[in-house]
């Protein structure tokens, strides 16, 4: 992989599970660190983790709204994270921060930060239209599960870890329908647009960066492959 750009969606469950994990935002830059003195670029999405909840959930505590606007909320809390990101990359990053993913977009730096873009979609979709933009046919996408299973493993002790799934069997299990605040090891209109494209997304459990260091390397990683 050395001198390509690698696309990295960062699930906001590890940014912020319930505050912000500052040991492992720092773990996670040493890697980064790491291999761009190897030559390697990177564009990182962040997720809204426990602020959107929040604040989500807060809202719905006093009013009914729109999915919109819950929307909305989840988008902004991926731009504050986002801004946390590239504040900690200040060096090495891109000035601005990345809102809409379609843009003509010509960076020289070696990190380039993006954010949730418009209501209807999530960060898995908008790194998808990032990998679109740049034509790039990996994705990487750090989240707080091992692997993707063939159902909700919180739910049903039978579930079965599948560790490779073609685009149109993963669709079958998540459906179609993008809602704020789903819980999906990809979201469903991302998913669609990857089978598209013919984008292979890696699943990892972004709490083990050694693991995420595996991917990069090339080596056996524990995942789930989707293409």
């Amino acid at each position: 992989m050395k001198n390509k750009t690698i696309i990295v969606s960062v699930g906001g469950s590890l940014i912020i599970p319930e505050n912000i994990d500052v040991a492992w935002i720092a773990g996670f830059k040493k890697i980064v660190d790491k291999y761009l003195a190897l030559g390697y670029r990177f564009v990182i999405i962040t997720g809204g983790g426990k602020t959107a909840r929040k604040y989500q959930n807060a809202v719905k505590e006093i009013t009914q709204l729109e999915n919109e606007d819950l929307d909305w909320i989840g988008i902004h809390s991926t731009r504050l994270n986002a801004h946390l990101f590239r504040t900690i990359f200040r060096k090495d990053a891109h000035a601005q921060i990345i809102k809409d993913p379609t843009e003509k977009i010509d960076f020289k730096e070696k990190i380039l930060i993006a954010a949730g873009w418009k209501p209807g979609f999530s960060t898995d979709y908008d790194a998808v239209l990032l990998a679109k933009n740049f034509g790039i046919k990996k994705l990487v996408n750090l989240t707080n599960i091992d692997y993707v299973y063939d159902k909700d493993p919180r739910k049903f002790k039978d579930a079965v870890k599948i560790e490779k799934i073609s685009w149109k069997d993963f669709r079958k299990i998540v459906g179609d329908k993008w809602d704020p605040g789903l819980n999906a090891p990809f979201d469903p209109i991302a998913a669609r647009e990857s089978e598209k494209i013919g984008l292979e997304v890696a699943i990892i459990n972004g709490k083990n960066l050694e693991n995420f260091e595996k991917y990069l390397n090339n080596q056996k990683f524990v995942g789930t492959i989707i293409k």
